[in-house]
């Protein structure tokens, strides 16, 4: 596999956005499919954008997803505020439903799907939304992709140049990969080590922030 096609998710989000930026300027990556509710505002030759107003409707034989080596889902949001009834709907059924179209559409892709440090493998724990990450990542290991890949990142420092960074997360971006560093990682590095899992593969199948860095190199 020389280079990769991929298909994203989330470009209009500040972890999809920089995995987006890092796919854009990676000479492995040659063809970009974005899927997303907006626009990301970005041009660029390897880049086509899909728009679609709600996930859960995708038809499982929209032809738009053919032909792709791998899928990014970056798109996600924060539990904060959230009922568990909610967040499921949006975290695991949109997700899934969207893995079983890319993969009726591509029998041997690679997914790579970003869930988050301290996600609850076991379903069982007392934090909703890593109960529910963790029967999402679960779940993808059954649908018959030829491998499925959890990202788990902690504090993840946007690349130069992103615009899609909260106010709020901008005072932390200095001080938090100083002060922890252990527990921090760029976002440049997350989207090379996910070009790396599709191009070179894995032996792990759910990456904690050490195992991110160490596929980024």
């Amino acid at each position: 596999m020389e280079t990769i096609k991929i298909i994203i998710t989330g470009a209009t989000g500040m972890v999809g956005e920089g995995v987006l930026m890092e796919c854009l300027q990676n000479p492995n990556v040659s063809e970009i499919l974005s899927v997303s509710r907006k626009p990301s505002g970005k041009k660029h030759a390897k880049l086509k954008e899909y728009i679609l107003p709600n996930f859960l409707q995708i038809d499982m034989n929209d032809q738009n997803f053919k032909g792709y080596d791998a899928c990014f889902f970056c798109a996600g949001i924060s539990s904060i505020g959230i009922n568990e009834t909610d967040y499921t709907t949006i975290t695991y059924d949109t997700t899934l439903h969207f893995a079983k179209v890319v993969l009726n559409q591509n029998l041997e892709m690679v997914f790579n799907y970003v869930s988050g440090a301290h996600t609850d493998s076991t379903e069982s724990g007392k934090l909703m939304w890593a109960r529910v990450k963790g029967k999402t990542e679960n779940t993808l290991k059954k649908l018959g992709f030829s491998s499925v890949y959890n990202f788990r990142p902690g504090f993840m420092k946007p690349i130069e140049g992103q615009i899609n960074v909260k106010w709020y997360f901008r005072p932390f971006i200095l001080l938090f990969p100083i002060l922890f560093p252990s527990k921090s990682l760029t976002l440049h590095e997350v989207g090379k080590a996910m070009i790396n899992a599709v191009k070179y593969g894995s032996p792990l199948s759910t990456l904690e922030i050490k195992n991110i860095k160490d596929l980024a190199i």
